[in-house]
């Protein structure tokens, strides 16, 4: 049986502060996981494991955080992601909120849009569609 949407939030939530060591009050669903919560590039990797642990389901690489999107001419121009890229990065993260971004897609935004809403929401799709 699926879980409710409040049931995943309390997973994740249970996830991220044994990852982060944050406490869980910090970890609401608009708290980004690298400015709010701290979190470093390694713990992505931790993240991902213990979601994929604690939900019993599998995380292809590169599906919940996309790579070497940035690395693409194509999607990349001056520091600011490109209609392509954009359009791209809406493709590979249908679970994240672009409504902020989209105003100003420069990279350096990007981690702005790995909140803990982004997770939920990802669980929440995979398991709608198991």
């Amino acid at each position: 049986m699926a879980m409710s949407r409040d049931e995943i939030f309390e997973h994740v939530r249970d996830t991220l502060v044994d990852a982060l060591a944050v406490e869980p009050d910090e970890v609401t669903e608009n708290a980004s996981l690298t400015g709010d919560l701290g979190a470093e590039s390694i713990d992505f990797l931790d993240i991902v494991f213990r979601l994929e642990k604690t939900f019993n389901l599998k995380i292809p690489r590169g599906e919940l955080f996309p790579e070497d999107l940035l690395n693409n001419p194509d999607y990349v121009s001056n520091g600011k992601l490109t209609a392509t890229g954009l359009e791209q990065l809406k493709k590979s993260m249908p679970h994240a909120d672009f409504s902020n971004f989209e105003k100003d897609p420069d990279v350096s935004k990007m981690p702005d849009l790995f909140t803990v809403k982004t997770l939920v929401n990802y669980i929440e799709a995979k398991q709608t569609a198991a």
